[in-house]
């Protein structure tokens, strides 16, 4: 990936407002963070509003903005600067605007809007994540597409991501688990159900438990025996993880996401004793009822628990050993940490054990939490059998996407193919609309829903963009020289002013771990666009303004393209 420099216009007006303006704390960097986008597009492009220039100057924002409208030169990037009020608004000159966006988008392609920030830095991410021996159900689909979209995201900026999926493989719901199937269950019915007999016999035990409490002691004894290796409790374990591994597999190639490395919990058994020595040796351990510790009441948390009574380990000891063995093997600059919101104090717990280890690359351990996912309001709950699997979605998006182009399209060209893209886009793009932090209610009706803002909805976009092209026998092996004067109507200039936003977008979406923001970012691009599209023919008579407006319509193609694969949602050319 070449090294990619943009035009960036809030970097020349700090350095002409820096020029112009002196005093404590006035310097280009801080007047950069100052700059923002006008609401309204008739002030302008760019605002710099000068409340914060008045406590420094000690003048009032209004007069600031007139004495700076006065002193600043605006060509050639900027056709006007006029101060409103307590802001300082800025147009952009159409021709400069419109040679360096489109020349960049010709230049580079499928890489506009990357960088090569992280170039030779690691960075682990730990996403998707689910139990062994129960459904992949909608709950797990924020940590997967988030993740999945924040490792296409660094990549794209040029680091070298690492996705793990720490698989929920151990611990004392396999206990249950084996305690129900001898009880209740038969090797003829697992090998028949798979996934959904294992998810029967689980939410039988607990409901046999309610009234049993001794089924749990039984419980713990067998997961006693698989950590002490005891072959009938090892097999059956390896036997409902193999079970569990193929029904996940079969989501991951429907959603295309692989993984660097499947280590789950079981992985970092024989690392825990290190951990617990080490924190020992440190200092660092006491005993509260019987368990093993860290007290962390100095900083206003519950203790992190490291063993129970009986010395077997938790998810924290577990997470502790994870995070030593990564850093020891990746050397990562970042390790992202892709878990729901109910999980932030457990995150805080450790990563603070991690610094008081003394390890100064606890800083670089980043919780990434999501909202809930309830059904219907209630909470989804494995226990009792209340959820909706995943495969069962995303098959159920691709076969309602197949009837549609049946209905609509029916000599499309590998309709199977474009049903799958569609589909799975549909429901990726559905988890990734929204502020990640949101809580969401999952609805068959909404996440089968294709119209408005949606994934289809910008994939449709992005195939009548191909289609216009491939009308005007357009390629990219002519010399794509263009006059930028043809592209100065107004409702052109609000597709280029967007196209000139991406990178911006993509350094925002992964400073603030929010694959969101260009979710809504390829909203706007296709709504700018379909405006343009509506508004202006592309296929005219005069040669030189069809050849800008091709350019225009291929700049869109290619940014709608990047950018629904930054989130991991397919571009089909035809639908």
């Amino acid at each position: 990936m070449q090294t990619k420099s943009y035009l960036d216009y809030k970097s020349i007006i700090a350095e002409l407002v820096e020029a112009v303006v002196s005093g404590d704390g006035i310097n280009r960097e801080n007047i950069y963070g100052l700059l923002e986008y006008p609401p309204d597009s008739d002030l302008g492009d760019l605002a710099l509003p000068c409340f914060k220039l008045s406590k420094v100057l000690r003048k009032a924002p209004q007069l600031i903005a007139a004495e700076l409208e006065g002193k600043i030169e605006p060509a050639p990037y900027f056709t006007e600067v006029k101060a409103t009020g307590p802001y300082l608004n800025f147009r952009l000159a159409p021709v400069p605007l419109v040679q360096e966006v489109l020349g960049q988008i010709i230049k580079l392609g499928a890489e506009y809007g990357g960088r090569t920030i992280g170039r030779g830095q690691n960075i682990v991410i730990d996403y998707s994540a689910p139990n062994i021996a129960k459904p992949f159900h909608v709950g797990h689909l924020s940590s997967t597409v988030i993740g999945n979209s924040l490792f296409k995201i660094y990549s794209f900026l040029g680091y070298n991501c690492v996705g793990i999926n720490h698989l929920g493989d151990w611990g004392t719901q396999f206990g249950k688990l084996i305690t129900a199937y001898k009880k209740w269950g038969s090797a003829a019915e697992v090998k028949k159900g798979l996934i959904k007999e294992l998810m029967r016999l689980y939410v039988k035990f607990h409901t046999e438990a309610e009234t049993d409490p001794a089924l749990e002691e039984e419980a713990r004894e067998w997961f006693r025996k698989i950590e002490e290796g005891d072959e009938e409790a090892l097999s059956l374990w390896k036997w409902f993880k193999d079970i569990s591994l193929e029904e996940f597999q079969r989501v991951y190639d429907l959603l295309e996401i692989t993984f660097q490395s499947w280590a789950g919990e079981s992985f970092y058994n024989d690392q825990i004793d290190a951990v617990v020595d080490e924190l020992n040796a440190k200092g660092l351990l006491t005993e509260s009822e019987g368990a093993t510790i860290v007290n962390l009441d100095a900083y206003d948390m519950p203790p992190c628990l490291i063993l129970k009574k009986d010395g077997s380990s938790l998810y924290a000891t577990r997470d502790i050993a994870a995070a030593l063995y990564r850093k020891k093997t990746y050397q990562f600059v970042k390790a992202l940490y892709v878990t729901g919101i109910a999980q932030t104090l457990h995150f805080q717990q450790w990563f603070k054990v991690i610094e008081l280890m003394g390890y100064q690359w606890a800083k670089d351990l980043v919780h990434i939490p999501f909202g809930l996912v309830s059904l219907k309001g209630e909470k989804l709950s494995t226990r009792k059998g209340r959820v909706v699997l995943l495969e069962e979605l995303l098959t159920t998006a691709i076969q309602k996407t197949q009837a549609i182009i049946d209905e609509k399209n029916p000599g499309l060209e590998k309709k199977e193919e474009v049903a799958r893209m569609v589909g799975v886009g549909a429901v990726v793009f559905g988890a990734l609309s929204v502020n990640r932090i949101k809580d969401v209610t999952f609805s068959w009706e909404e996440a089968l829903n294709f119209e408005g803002e949606t994934g289809p909805y910008l994939q449709y976009t992005h195939a009548r963009a191909c289609s216009i092209l491939r009308k005007a026998g357009f390629s990219t092996d002519e010399d794509l020289v263009f006059d930028p004067e043809k592209l100065a109507e107004p409702v052109t200039l609000k597709v280029i002013k967007t196209l000139y936003l991406f990178p911006e977008k993509v350094m925002a979406a992964a400073a603030e771990y929010e694959p969101s923001i260009i979710s809504r970012y390829l909203i706007d691009l296709a709504q700018d666009f379909n405006g343009f599209y509506h508004g202006c023919q592309v296929l005219v008579d005069d040669p030189d303004l069809q050849r800008a407006r091709l350019i225009l319509v291929f700049a869109v193609k290619t940014v709608l393209a990047t950018g629904l694969g930054l989130l991991g949602i397919k571009a089909p050319e035809q639908m």
